[in-house]
């Protein structure tokens, strides 16, 4: 008997003490705001040039390269019937600087589809150099029928690229999941010339 009561004792005393802690953070928002209202100081509140010793902007980027372009091309193939496109053809950009492209593809079928996308790029070592911070590659979709959808790539070309390399092309071929995946597209070759017979 005597057990039982101290165990609800106990209990009690646990309890008071659940519901001060429950308490006490319950009212740290308003004592928060109290003190910032007596300081007439509120730092969650304030923007970034409002902050003694903020920059007024953001740093820059000293990992872009200014004294180079590059010219990177976008193209689409389709294997199979559905329509998959680059919103534009082709950016300049610096070797470091983070850039963006939309891709737009719509299910033109009667029917749900899954695919996935397999990139490739040319000059094929531009490929180590060609850092996709987000891209649909990464993923496969499900698309009903007559569904539209866009999705991004963001990529930062290292400027450790070589610099007799002037123009990428990053190519996607986009193909239904679950039937036979397509080969990476072949990038154009200089035609090789045979070498003449000898004595003619």
């Amino acid at each position: 008997m005597r057990l039982k009561r101290e165990n609800f004792n106990m209990m009690g005393k646990l309890g008071v003490i659940v519901l001060g802690m429950f308490a006490f953070g319950y009212a740290l928002v308003p004592i928060y705001k109290a003190i910032c209202e007596m300081t007439g100081i509120n730092v969650l509140a304030l923007s970034d040039r409002q902050i003694p010793g903020a920059t007024s902007s953001q740093p820059a980027n000293t990992q872009v390269d200014l004294t180079r372009t590059i010219t990177v091309e976008f193209d689409a193939n389709s294997r199979g019937p559905w329509h998959f496109k680059p919103a534009k053809n082709t950016l300049q950009v610096h070797p470091g600087e983070l850039t963006t492209v939309m891709y737009e593809f719509q299910n033109v079928q009667n029917r749900t589809m899954s695919a996935q996308a397999i990139p490739s790029y040319a000059p094929a070592q531009a490929g180590a150099h060609f850092n996709k911070l987000e891209c649909f590659c990464f993923s496969q979709y499900t698309l009903a029928p007559g569904e539209k959808k866009q999705w991004p790539v963001a990529f930062v070309i290292d400027p450790k690229l070589s610099k007799d390399v002037s123009t990428i092309t990053l190519s996607y071929t986009f193909f239904e999941v679950g039937g036979k995946t397509p080969a990476a597209p072949v990038t154009p070759t200089a035609a090789v010339v045979p070498e003449k017979q000898a004595g003619a």
